[in-house]
C-alpha cells in the first residue's frame, strides 16, 4: 500500500507565516542602519588625509587617546586620565582590558607606534603631523602608562592627541594607505569592525561586541556616500536609508514639515573661507581683463585681499545662498571658542571701499581670476563659489568658477595649482590654535605647520605670537595670545572668512541623534527615539 502525505496550508498558517516574516523583517531593520553621507571618504587610512568625512568614518573603527563630546569638550577615550608632571612632561594612563578587533591587547606600544607613523605617511593631502611634532620622546614605564616629553611646554597636547587615531602595531607595521582601504590593516578598538570599503560608494561595518564602551544599537552599519543633495534626500524619503547628514538648505522646509522625519540641528565650527595665493610672484589663474597672464600677482598685496573681503555681501550669502542655515564669519572660529577675538566681526559689504583699495594697489580697472571649488564637499559649495564670483566681478575682478569633485580638488589644491580657492575647515580640537597652525601658520614641515595652508600665507608676527601661545601654560594668557595672533592674521587678510555652516541631520521619526559641532555622523550614537 502506498501512502502520500499532503501538506495543507490553512489560512491561519498563512497568516502566522506572514506575521513571523514581518517580525523578522522588523527585527532586521532594528538591528541595522544605513546613513547617507554628504562628503566623500577619500581613504580609510586614519593618518592619510585630515578631512572631516575621513575622520568621522575612521571614528567607527579606530579611537583616540582623548575623545570629544558633542560640544568638542575633552573626555576620556583610550586614555582614562592625563596630567602634566612638569612643564614638558605628560603622563597618560591607558584604559585596561581594551582589545583590538583581532583579539590582541591594546598597550602603550601601539600608541608609540602610532606617533612614529603619523609624519611618515606618503603623499598626504593634509597630514596630521602638526599634532605630534611637539613630541620629543615617548616612553612606556608599563603597558598602560605613557610618559610624553615635549620640546617646549605644550599645554595643548591633550587637545592635539584628541585628533590622532591610534592604530595597531601588530596589524599596521609596514602597512600602506591601500592596506587600510582594503581592510588588511584596518584593525581598531572602536565600536565597529571594518567589513568593506567601496571607494565613492560605501563603508560597511559590523558591530564589535567586545567594545569597552558597551554594546551599540546596530549590529550592522552602512555609511553610504551620496554627495548629490537631491539623491540623498530621495534615499531618505524612500526608506533606502534612515539618516542623512548635511540636510540640504533647499529642502529644509520640506524636511521640517514631513511628519515621518525629525531634524537635529546645531551651529558648526566649520568655517567656509577663501584661500588666496599670497606667496608667489606669478599666480597661475590671475590675468588682466583681456585674459592674459599678469606678470605680478595682485594677491600678494594685503589691500587686494582686503578688497576681496569687502566685495562679499555675507548677509546676502547667508540669507539667499544658504537660506539662513549659516552665520557670517569674521575669524576662523565662532565667538566663544577658546582663542577667538571679541574685536573681530564679519566685514560689512562695501563695494566702494573695495574699488578704492584696488585702485590704491594699482588695479583701478581690476583684473581677472578663477576661483576653484569642490562641488560635493561643503553645503552649497559650488553655489557659494558662483555667488562669490558674481560679487567680485561687480567690483572689477572678473571672476570665473571651476568646480570639481573633492577628490580632484584637494589633490590639485595641495599641489598649489590654484590662485583663489573655496575651502572649509573645522577645528577638531575646538580651540583656535587648530585653525591658526594649519591654515595661517607659515608652511614648515619641521614644525608641522601650514599643512592646509594652500595659499602659502606667511606672516612672521602671526608665527611669533602663535609660538608664544603654544608654550603658555596659563589658559587665559594663552587664549589672549591666540586671539591677538588671529587679529593680526585677519587684519592682513590671510584668509577671507565667509560663514560658519549649520549642522543639520534628518532622520526617520523613530530615531534620535544628538547634533555635534564637529559635524561627525557616528552610527553608534544614532539611537531609537524615546517614546
Amino acid at each position: 500500500m502506498r501512502f502520500s502525505i499532503r501538506h495543507t496550508i490553512t489560512p491561519l498558517a498563512k497568516f502566522m507565516a506572514l506575521v513571523a516574516a514581518s517580525v523578522l523583517a522588523a527585527s532586521a531593520f532594528a538591528q541595522s542602519i544605513s546613513i547617507g553621507l554628504s562628503g566623500d571618504i577619500t581613504a580609510f587610512d586614519p593618518h592619510y588625509h585630515n578631512v572631516g568625512p575621513n575622520n568621522a568614518a575612521a571614528a567607527h573603527v579606530f579611537e583616540r587617546l582623548v575623545g570629544m563630546d558633542e560640544r568638542q569638550r575633552l573626555v576620556p577615550a583610550l586614555a582614562t586620565s592625563w596630567r602634566a608632571v612638569n612643564d614638558t612632561t605628560w603622563e597618560f594612563k591607558l584604559r585596561k582590558g581594551v582589545k583590538w578587533h583581532d583579539g590582541s591587547d591594546f598597550t602603550a606600544d601601539d600608541v608609540i607606534f602610532t606617533v612614529d607613523r603619523v609624519p611618515k605617511v606618503p603623499n598626504s593631502p593634509s597630514s596630521f603631523t602638526t599634532y605630534v611634532k611637539n613630541i620629543k620622546a615617548i616612553t612606556a614605564p608599563d603597558a598602560h602608562t605613557l610618559m610624553i616629553t615635549t620640546e617646549k611646554p605644550h599645554p595643548l597636547l591633550p587637545n592635539d592627541l584628541s585628533l590622532v587615531y591610534v592604530i595597531s602595531k601588530k596589524a599596521a607595521t609596514g602597512a600602506s594607505t591601500e592596506d587600510f582601504n582594503s581592510g588588511k590593516a584596518a584593525v581598531g578598538t572602536g565600536p565597529y569592525k571594518y567589513s568593506r570599503f567601496a571607494k565613492g560608494d560605501r563603508l560597511e561595518l559590523v558591530r564589535n561586541d567586545a567594545w569597552w564602551g558597551g554594546k551599540t544599537p546596530w549590529d550592522k552599519a552602512t555609511l553610504r556616500i551620496i554627495t548629490n543633495d537631491p539623491a540623498r534626500v530621495a534615499a531618505l524619503l524612500s526608506g533606502d536609508i534612515q539618516v542623512i547628514e548635511n540636510a540640504p538648505t533647499s529642502d529644509m522646509t520640506r524636511l521640517k514639515n514631513d511628519k515621518n522625519l525629525s531634524l537635529a540641528r546645531v551651529g558648526s565650527n566649520r568655517i567656509i573661507f577663501l584661500h588666496m595665493d599670497s606667496n608667489r610672484d606669478v599666480s597661475p589663474f590671475v590675468t588682466d581683463k583681456a585674459g592674459k597672464p599678469l606678470a605680478k600677482n595682485p594677491l600678494k598685496d594685503a589691500r587686494v585681499r582686503k578688497a576681496l573681503s569687502l566685495a562679499i555681501n555675507r548677509d546676502a550669502m547667508v540669507s539667499k545662498v544658504m537660506e539662513g542655515e549659516a552665520i557670517a564669519a569674521g575669524q576662523p572660529l565662532p565667538d566663544g571658542y577658546p582663542g577667538t577675538s571679541k574685536n573681530l566681526k564679519p566685514d560689512k559689504f562695501d563695494a566702494a571701499a573695495a574699488k578704492k583699495l584696488l585702485a590704491e594697489a594699482g588695479y583701478p580697472d581690476g583684473f581677472g581670476i578663477t576661483i576653484h571649488a569642490p562641488n560635493n564637499r561643503y553645503v552649497n559649495d559650488e553655489q557659494i563659489a558662483q555667488a562669490v564670483a558674481q560679487m567680485l566681478t561687480r567690483v572689477g575682478i572678473s571672476t570665473k568658477v571651476e568646480a570639481m569633485p573633492s577628490s580632484v580638488f584637494f589633490s590639485r589644491a595641495t599641489k598649489l595649482d590654484f590662485s583663489l580657492m573655496l575651502l572649509g575647515w573645522s577645528a577638531g580640537s575646538g580651540e583656535m590654535s587648530d585653525s591658526l597652525r594649519p591654515l595661517l601658520g607659515t608652511f614648515d614641515t619641521k614644525k608641522g605647520w601650514g599643512n592646509a595652508n594652500r595659499g602659502r600665507y606667511s606672516n612672521a608676527k602671526v608665527d611669533a605670537m602663535l609660538d608664544d601661545a603654544l608654550v603658555t601654560i596659563n589658559d587665559a594668557k594663552r587664549e589672549a595670545l591666540l586671539a591677538r595672533a588671529t587679529e593680526i592674521a585677519m587684519a592682513d587678510q590671510g584668509i577671507v572668512p565667509l560663514h560658519f555652516q549649520m549642522n543639520v541631520w534628518a532622520m526617520k521619526k523613530n530615531l534620535a541623534y544628538t547634533p555635534r559641532t564637529d559635524e561627525f555622523t557616528l552610527a553608534w550614537l544614532v539611537k531609537p527615539a524615546s517614546k
